[in-house]
């Protein structure tokens, strides 16, 4: 009876332990899953920023135990207190607007004018706005014959040339059109509610799309020349962002890619792609293109540059590993913190570096002095906290741990570069406007409608960088265009056309 009894309580031992085991894998998923669902939340619901106040870092590296022992951070010097003059006060309403003025005389100088002497003014301004408005746009073409001729043959003026024989749609229409929909968001089934509602002018949506593809087709050579300056200069940001489009025939959307490159000081480039496949990325970086290509984590980058080693170099982006920690700052503050407060002053030495307008070779120099120290310490600290596995396996913070050491080499390009930037956030934003038209329209048509919104969308891109008018650019040169040759196609892209510009400008001046 006592071998029973011994028997049971073993079992029940075991029993214990294996319960008690499968509480604490319990309750360890548990941790995890509440950290990924927190993170999820600040993701979607939380401020987008990811700037933390400077006194709560300072605070969770203060209750930090030192991991590294280096040399104290580099800090920026003190900034003297200068007086600066007060900045003179903007005009109420804009100087270039035209004005429409209307003067209102008192009804009893209006019945004996005679009788009164004007000694002065007063005027009140208000900004006002007119609708847009459609109209016919005529061209008249008169016939002539010769009063001395036997048998006269007419004469008459050819037709300007045109993007399309025949076409009903002006070119400041088909601006409007592009306008509306890249640049303001307008799908094309409210524009044509927009036109019938206000204007009571009918534009069936099918009407608006081939009129959208036409000035695609037209503004391509453009396209293609904002492209090879892009690639000209041996280092390029990129980055790509999901959309969906229409499969045909099946009433289902599938998903396509945005891929974007960008030059720093430069302009924005976008290629459309049925996938996100590394493959993609031999058609958006030429084939003769050598230098450096800065990017985010995506596998597909690795893969691609091994079939053009060396000729291409990845850089990496530490606002992607600032963000990784910034997830793990609530399930590990102290560790986090401490991370993030280093990645903190790496950014400080960029921002003097702006501020000082530093060329290539001295923000190389000013990066081996002041951020090469830091970037060491923080490796040495991120493999003491890797062997230390003090965090769980599936933790945000471990998650950030092994993607900052993962993409060590390509983080630390930018160390030895002066002309590569630290982070990809530049690129990040050229693709905002997309983002938010995704919104309004959902999806594009087809697969053909993302290559001409890539087109569009880099002549859009290419006008906000240089705060140029879209719709003053697009009549312009969808004005200019079919009478353009080949060679005149660069002194029509925006860059060119903002030069232009200004020089006239100056000419009327002087």
């Amino acid at each position: 009876m006592n071998a029973a009894l011994n028997d049971e309580l073993s079992l029940l031992r075991e029993l214990v332990v294996t319960l008690k085991a499968a509480l604490e894998n319990t309750q360890r998923e548990n941790r995890l899953l509440r950290q990924k669902v927190d993170a999820l939340v600040r993701r979607v619901f939380g401020s987008s920023s990811e700037k933390l106040d400077p006194a709560q870092l300072e605070l969770l590296v203060q209750l930090a135990v030192p991991t590294v022992t280096s040399p104290a951070p580099v800090m920026e010097k003190p900034k003297a207190v200068v007086n600066r003059p007060r900045k003179e006060r903007a005009p109420r309403l804009p100087e270039h607007l035209p004005v429409v003025e209307e003067v209102i005389e008192p009804e009893p100088v209006k019945a004996a004018p005679e009788q009164w002497r004007c000694i002065g003014q007063e005027v009140s301004e208000q900004l006002d706005y007119e609708p847009a408005r459609f109209l016919k746009r005529r061209t008249v073409r008169k016939k002539y014959v010769s009063r001395t001729a036997v048998d006269p043959v007419p004469v008459i003026a050819p037709l300007p040339p045109c993007l399309q024989e025949r076409g009903l749609a002006a070119p400041g229409l088909l601006a409007q059109v592009l306008v509306s929909k890249y640049c303001d968001h307008l799908p094309l089934f409210r524009q044509e509610q927009i036109f019938q509602r206000r204007h009571q002018v009918h534009i069936p949506r099918q009407s608006l799309a081939r009129w959208v593809l036409l000035a695609a087709d037209w503004l391509k050579p453009i396209y293609e020349q904002i492209r090879t300056g892009v690639m000209a200069g041996g280092y390029v940001q990129v980055d790509e962002t999901p959309v969906n489009y229409l499969e045909p025939g099946h009433g289902r959307t599938r998903q396509g890619y945005l891929w974007t490159s960008h030059r720093p000081s430069g302009d924005v480039f976008f290629r459309w792609e049925t996938s996100r496949a590394a493959e993609c990325l031999q058609r958006v970086i030429p084939a003769e293109f050598t230098g450096v290509v800065q990017c985010d984590g995506y596998a597909g980058y690795p893969a691609f540059v091994k079939s053009r080693t060396p000729a291409i170099e990845l850089a990496g982006c530490w606002a992607h590993a600032r963000r990784k920690f910034y997830d793990a700052l609530e399930s590990a503050p102290v560790s986090a913190g401490w991370v993030i407060r280093q990645i903190q002053y790496l950014y400080q030495v960029e921002a003097g570096l702006r501020e000082e307008r530093a060329g290539t070779k001295l923000r190389q120099a000013v990066r081996a002095h002041q951020s090469r120290p830091i970037v060491e310490r923080l490796r040495k600290a991120l493999l003491k906290y890797q062997a230390s596995r003090r965090h769980l396996p599936q933790s945000p913070m471990s998650g950030a741990i092994e993607y900052v050491l993962g993409q060590w080499s390509a983080l630390t390009v930018y160390l030895s570069k002066g002309q590569v930037l630290i982070d990809n956030n530049l690129v990040e934003n050229a693709i905002r406007p997309t983002a938010i038209g995704k919104k309004n329209w959902l999806f594009m048509g087809d697969a053909d409608a993302g290559e001409r919104s890539a087109i569009i969308y880099t002549i859009i891109e290419s006008c906000r960088r240089r705060k140029l008018d879209p719709y003053a650019y697009l009549k312009d040169v969808l004005t200019r265009l079919p009478r353009a040759t080949n060679h005149q196609v660069p002194t029509l892209t925006p860059e060119a056309w903002a030069k232009s510009k200004k020089t006239e400008q100056l000419q009327t001046i002087s």
